[in-house]
């Protein structure tokens, strides 16, 4: 019996399989399909992500230094407020080999991550899980003493035992112009209710664009409308669900969540790469895979750990429905040297943010 079966391998689940296995614990990861594959997020991370990432991988994965962003409230075209700092912020990386470095780590601590395995069922024992999967060679079962589900925004795992919701789901569109475009700014466009869009250089790769908005809204029509603006013809898109607001439980009897499955992304951009990863670690640190009960620790931990910064973030996102003329006054008044970090809003009220707001 496995101690953890882990479902999905995006970087939360291999996260946490590569946490769990250096701590001695057994892991098994069930990918559906490759891992990577199909592309369903941005790879815009902030300078963090290099934390969870060996080194030697480095140069590998990356493609672009981000030193800001000009926000438009129009199109193409339209005014730029810059928002900037010295030293890059961000970087774009390859996303797709970003998921396969961070599941070949997993392996390489001794998880055993296998592709080509969608699970099917998912059921919760008094002393175990039971998980069946259809793989290459027919419809297995494994037996765990917890199930994790890393599984996305649509969690398999999530719906076979019954946990809530996220509180809203957005439908979100990248498309790849592989022009290159080594520029240190992105581009955001406050032009799509209740989100934004965005263009981001990633060097040799070229250039991503994207936007997100609530299901039910022509996405494909607006992401249209966004590359006519820049005169582009996109040479490769995608399309996912962002899963917003974390419900109130994200734990079961032997069972977690982590990543996009519990929504742990931040509200005012729907990335969830860097918070999924940090949630995944306080799971594998407090999550007793012999001990139920130790559940409660994660619950508790990881919302100490996000919950404030969520919750901010909410607000942040709250001023994209902003009247036009409020939005202006903000950017007039904030734009220019800044010193936030993109994955923590709480930095927004620093000393060092004072500062650059002082200057």
């Amino acid at each position: 019996m496995w101690d953890f079966v882990v479902v999905g391998a995006g970087p939360a689940g291999s996260r946490f399989a590569r946490t769990a296995a250096e701590r001695g614990r057994s892991v098994l990861v069930l990918e559906k399909g490759e891992v990577g594959r199909p592309l369903a997020c941005s790879g815009h991370v902030s300078l963090d992500l290099w934390e969870f990432v060996p080194e030697r991988y480095h140069d590998e994965l990356f493609q672009n230094a981000i030193h800001g962003a000009r926000f438009h409230l129009g199109g193409p075209g339209s005014r730029e407020y810059p928002f900037y700092t010295d030293d890059p912020i961000s970087n774009a990386v390859d996303r797709v080999r970003l998921d396969e470095v961070l599941a070949e780590v997993a392996g390489e601590a001794g998880a055993d991550v296998r592709e080509g395995h969608t699970v099917t069922s998912v059921a919760e024992r008094y002393d175990r899980v039971v998980v069946e999967a259809k793989g290459p060679d027919g419809v297995e079962r494994f037996e765990a003493r917890m199930v994790v589900g890393a599984d996305g925004p649509r969690s398999r795992v999530r719906s076979e035992l019954g946990l809530p919701e996220p509180e809203e789901f957005l439908h979100g569109v990248l498309g790849f112009d592989f022009e290159p475009d080594h520029q240190d700014f992105v581009d955001v466009h406050l032009t799509v209710p209740r989100f934004f869009a965005w263009r981001i250089p990633r060097g040799d790769a070229g250039v991503e664009y994207g936007l997100a908005v609530a299901p039910g809204d022509d996405a494909p029509g607006r992401f249209e409308e966004l590359c006519e603006g820049y005169g582009v013809e996109m040479d490769e898109r995608c399309s996912g669900l962002i899963p917003i607001g974390p419900p109130d439980r994200v734990t079961g009897d032997r069972s977690l969540l982590v990543g996009d499955a519990a929504a742990q992304t931040k509200p005012f951009t729907g990335g969830g790469i860097l918070y999924g990863m940090r949630a995944a670690d306080i799971a594998a640190r407090e999550v007793d895979p012999n001990d139920p009960a130790s559940l409660a620790r994660y619950e508790e931990g990881w919302r100490a750990e996000l919950a404030r910064d969520q919750w901010l973030g909410t607000v942040v996102r709250a001023g994209y429905s902003f009247p036009e003329p409020v939005q202006r006054a903000g950017m007039r008044l904030f734009s220019g040297k800044i010193a936030v970090h993109m994955d923590r809003p709480t930095t927004l009220f620093s000393p060092a943010q004072l500062r650059a707001l002082l200057e």
